[in-house]
């Protein structure tokens, strides 16, 4: 299931994923947000707190997703996937090289810290080359 993250900075969007992971789920919560959040401001600032593995993700819910970073294409600002699974972090800074915007991952423990980046609060990177 995915649930909306409420109490977040109005210029993201934040979605928790839990158990199994659907179409339904990303038609029902993930793209109306999606939506209303890039007819706003312009643009999509997203993140993701994986509590699940991806395994759990039906192959509707892979398509839906899909289907809205295509339909989004355009408007990726930032987006911020937050798991302890390395791969998954690994895999996820590779994105800011072949698709627009900015990818990111972080680890649970830094969940506050990818809300700071996610909307634009500050750029972690530039905190991190500063120490």
């Amino acid at each position: 299931m995915i649930q909306f993250i409420e109490n977040l900075p109005v210029n993201m969007v934040g979605f928790k994923a839990t158990g199994q992971v659907t179409e339904v789920d990303f038609m029902n919560v993930v793209i109306p947000k999606v939506k209303e959040l890039v007819e706003k401001t312009g643009k999509l600032n997203y993140m993701l707190v994986l509590d699940t593995s991806v395994k759990n993700f039906t192959a509707g819910a892979w398509f839906k997703d899909a289907t809205m970073g295509v339909q989004n294409l355009a408007k990726w600002n930032r987006a911020s996937i937050v798991t302890d699974v390395e791969a998954i972090i690994t895999f996820t800074n590779l994105f800011s090289f072949v698709i627009p915007g900015e990818f990111k991952g972080f680890k649970q423990q830094d969940l506050q810290s990818a809300i700071d980046w996610t909307s634009e609060k500050k750029d972690t990177d530039s905190v991190a080359k500063n120490k």
